[in-house]
């Protein structure tokens, strides 16, 4: 089973997708930086050519190859052709390439992270189409990737002005404004993130049941839902232990947390969290209302009718909700003589009408 992580920012044009990945090549220890319209699939992975001198063929490697534990960022990953896309798929589970040309048959390491920034299928994100059509990549590739994360370019009046103003500054004094902290060095991060891939943290038994029903819940959301904005397979039950283990790693424990887990869920939840917002707001269906609903349905799905706060916080939290909303539902459903709340705990108790 693969440790690497892969990532895939599918968004519009204009959000810093380019510069991110740029930034992330030159901190990580090993990377490396290609476009989908300069590679090919030989690029990728290995070319057979002559040697000029002997006369033999010899075997150059691509850039999965040369990026073997460290990143390979690949940016306009939807403008790639199909036929070099398909030679991504082996490096993305596996982490090999097999070559079998000109006599040679061998396979080389290519325990890369692979971190890919696509635009949608009409250049921006169409929101009166489904995910499926507006994610312009096949299934076998995207349920490869442990993050998909959507960027929409929404229009913001505080954002923009203050994305203009910083242009504006820059482009007159040509150096960035202020930061007002002092950003981490590169070759502290360099050191940090060598220290914790030396860990490898394990899973505690009292923990798999926990997993498992998180995942087959993920699951039935996607079956019942009219239009899945993912696909939900073994690889996504993966996924969700990579993101644990990885979350372990930062901080150098040798036993993944539920905290992990609920945290490794939270963010595959909220990569999505741009979608789920944009079809409350077609529905009409406030946070508060929302909330309510969330603690309903997994009180019943359990059969209690008692509630800590510390898992409905977990609960609301994977679906990109605040505590802060947690705690005016808590107080507005409390008058309606809905549930009763502990006023020092803050711990729900349902009443049954």
């Amino acid at each position: 089973i693969r440790g690497d992580i892969h990532i895939c920012l599918m968004g519009d044009p204009g959000v810093a997708k380019s510069q991110l990945l740029k930034h992330i090549i030159n901190v990580a220890p090993r990377g490396v930086y290609t476009t989908g319209r300069g590679s090919s699939g030989v690029g990728l992975t290995a070319a057979v050519q002559k040697d000029p001198v002997t006369n033999e063929f010899v075997l150059e490697g691509g850039a999965l190859v040369l990026a073997d534990m460290g990143i390979c960022a690949i940016d306009e990953f939807d403008k790639m052709d199909d036929s070099d896309r398909t030679a991504i798929h082996e490096v993305m589970e596996q982490q090999t390439v097999s070559i079998a040309k000109a006599g040679i048959t061998t396979s080389l390491n290519a325990r890369t992270a692979i971190l890919a920034a696509a635009n949608p299928a009409w250049g921006r994100y169409d929101l009166r189409r489904t995910p499926a059509e507006n994610i312009n990549l096949p299934p076998a590739l995207l349920s490869r990737f442990d993050l998909l994360w959507l960027i929409l370019d929404k229009a913001d009046m505080d954002n923009d002005l203050e994305m203009a103003r910083h242009v504006v500054y820059v482009h007159q004094n040509r150096e960035s404004p202020a930061l007002g902290f002092t950003p981490l060095e590169p070759s502290l991060l360099r050191a940090y993130i060598a220290a914790a891939r030396k860990v490898s943290p394990s899973v505690p038994r009292e923990l798999e049941e926990y997993i498992a029903t998180a995942y087959s819940s993920i699951r039935q959301e996607e079956f019942r839902s009219d239009t899945p904005s993912s696909y939900t397979t073994v690889r996504t039950l993966l996924s969700i232990l990579r993101l644990s283990a990885a979350l372990a790693r930062l901080r150098f424990s040798a036993t993944v947390e539920q905290s992990d887990i609920d945290e490794a869920l939270r963010l595959m939840q909220m990569s999505k969290f741009s979608l789920y917002s944009e079809d409350r707001h077609k529905s009409g269906l406030d946070a508060i209302s929302d909330i309510y609903s969330i603690l309903r349905d997994e009180a019943a799905r359990t059969s209690t009718m008692d509630i800590s706060y510390a898992q409905a916080l977990n609960w609301i939290s994977r679906k990109g909700y605040s505590e802060a909303q947690l705690k005016e539902c808590l107080e507005e459903y409390a008058a309606l003589n809905v549930w009763q709340i502990h006023p020092d705990t803050f711990d729900i108790k349902f009443i049954d009408a």
